[in-house]
């Protein structure tokens, strides 16, 4: 029996779609592992578990903060990979009674080493929340404590209800968001 014209178009139109699918599901994950690429993750294993941090944390830190360029510099003059300024690196380095040159900061491991030490510090800040964390890294500890004693932005003083600096709510909801993505991808 012959099938009829509109019966092989049919099946030619499935058999495409079915190419189509199975093609979309095999890039889907490649495109955003490109997107949220797993990159310098030795250090990166060694120093979120140092100081007790989830490493798809870590991971979506480095991404917002530098896209994985260990010589980026901000138009504020944080640099590497978690984009540290150079006087907090100074800070750090005297809690930890260490002398590095500010160019240590280009270093991969040197700028998750601290970047991880100071996310430590300011989740401890933050009875380790990391939306607070998070904010206090991008916005400075001072205006996070302000903001959590100020009624207009925090109800309970211990959390934020919302921010007043757009960049930051921004890149809070950015860093999260990337978080998710490489919990999603990598199974961290």
């Amino acid at each position: 029996m012959k099938q009829s014209k509109r019966a092989r178009v049919w099946l030619i139109l499935t058999a495409v779609l079915a190419v189509v699918v199975v093609g979309a599901l095999i890039a889907v994950p490649r495109v955003l592992k490109s997107l949220y690429p797993v990159r310098y993750d030795e250090f990166v294993e060694i120093y979120a578990k140092d100081n007790d941090l989830e490493k798809s944390f870590v991971f979506a830190v480095i991404n917002c903060e530098s896209s994985f360029d260990p010589r980026a510099v901000s138009h504020a003059d944080a640099r590497g990979l978690m984009q540290m300024l150079p006087e907090t690196f100074e800070d750090l380095q005297a809690r930890l009674g260490e002398t590095l040159p500010v160019e240590d900061l280009f270093d991969p491991e040197t700028s998750i080493r601290y970047g991880c030490y100071y996310y430590r510090y300011l989740m401890d800040q933050f009875g380790n929340d990391e939306a607070l964390a998070v904010c206090a890294y991008h916005a400075g500890i001072g205006n996070v404590k302000k903001w959590l004693a100020d009624p207009q932005y925090s109800k309970d003083g211990t959390s934020l209800d919302s921010i007043p600096f757009k960049e930051t709510e921004k890149y809070l909801k950015r860093v999260m968001r990337a978080k998710k993505m490489y919990e999603k991808l990598y199974h961290f």
